[in-house]
């Protein structure tokens, strides 16, 4: 190795970031290193099999970075090897030099190799690049993968997923769960819960009604039941209870497969109010009585509003015999312009008419 070095001031030899420059011997010998591991990994299975694939990358990550670290060569050797491994296997993708990047950054995050084989290698390899370069806590990057397969998301439902926050919305929903279920059903149940809903896909208007927001989402139930999670199974909407010759209607009415019970959400364009919960109190009793079967479950109730007291909700759902939850949602408020300042705008002729004026 060749140490780097160069003369300033009085004729005084300095050393300014030092920068080990890499004989053809040494670097010959680490090329050959990884030529004969991926020609093995060839062997052993194809590289289309995702954890030979990922296996093969923390390797090459983990090779990379101790010749960086323990020997200081530089960057410049990324893309030499980049160059040599793509000329020596011409039919296989992945050696640019962005991903062997990822692969040193991948080795730097996972240095205990059974850790990779336990996680990491049960996702495809570009799974583990989006959470590389957009996730930083371990125990995060963790909770992703264990949804990712769990769920088996694609890399855009991955990418969706941490775009919405879901790591801290997941089970956030204040409930009773605890008091009113048996365990495990309670933590089950609780899982399934968010704080707050995403429901970005929804525009209303400004002062909109809970009749426009139910609306909303049946139009765009396919995304509702996605933000829900996997599970869902939509009944119907205005779902109607007879009681004692009275009709009674659920917003919202679901069944979830994994929980083997009816979930009911109710939707309210205002702020928790107490009587909002002894009204759900009252549908889930009458669901248990009139739908739940014995192999189901009992009923669950979520209540999504604008905003909510986590005081004024802990004491309504304190005498209601029933597992009810509630939850704020997030979505999208389209604002129009005051009638008196719409007749002062220019229309779309008029700035037209100014713009053709202005290039003549």
């Amino acid at each position: 190795m060749v140490l780097k070095s160069i003369t300033v001031g009085m004729g005084k030899k300095t050393t300014i970031n030092t920068e080990i420059v890499v004989t053809s011997k040494e670097y010959r010998s680490f090329f050959e290193q990884i030529k004969k591991r991926i020609s093995d990994s060839q062997l052993k299975a194809s590289l289309a099999v995702n954890s030979e694939l990922v296996t093969l990358y923390w390797w090459m990550g983990t090779s990379i970075l101790e010749k960086q670290k323990n020997e200081g060569w530089g960057a410049q050797v990324i893309e030499r090897l980049s160059k040599d491994l793509s000329m020596e296997f011409p039919g296989i993708s992945g050696f640019s030099p962005r991903n062997l990047k990822y692969m040193r950054k991948f080795a730097e995050s996972y240095p205990d190799f059974s850790i990779v084989q336990a996680l990491p290698a049960q996702i495809p390899w570009w799974h583990n690049v989006i959470l590389l370069e957009k996730i930083k806590e371990p125990q995060e990057r963790e909770w992703y993968i264990r949804q990712s397969l769990e769920n088996g998301w694609s890399s855009r439902t991955l990418e969706d997923w941490i775009k919405s926050n879901l790591y801290k919305r997941q089970g956030k929903a204040l409930t009773n769960f605890k008091d009113r279920l048996p365990e495990p059903h309670s933590q089950l149940a609780q899982e399934i819960t968010k704080n707050p809903y995403n429901l970005d896909f929804l525009s209303l208007t400004e002062g909109y009604k809970e009749k426009e927001l139910e609306d909303g989402l049946i139009a765009h139930i396919q995304k509702f039941l996605l933000e829900l999670g996997a599970g869902f199974a939509f009944i119907g909407r205005q779902y109607q209870l007879e009681v004692d010759d009275h009709d009674f209607y659920i917003d919202l009415l679901f069944y979830h497969v994994r929980l083997h019970c009816y979930v009911a959400i109710e939707l309210k364009a205002e702020e928790f109010k107490p009587e909002h919960a002894g009204k759900m109190n009252f549908y889930l009793a009458a669901l248990d009585s009139k739908l739940k079967t014995d192999h189901d479950n009992p009923s669950i109730g979520m209540i999504l509003c604008k905003k909510k007291s986590k005081i004024i909700a802990e004491y309504a759902f304190r005498n209601c015999t029933t597992p009810i939850g509630v939850a704020t949602y997030e979505t999208q408020i389209v604002r129009f312009l005051p009638k008196e300042l719409k007749g002062s705008l220019p229309s779309v002729a008029e700035i037209e008419t100014e713009l053709a004026k202005d290039g003549s």
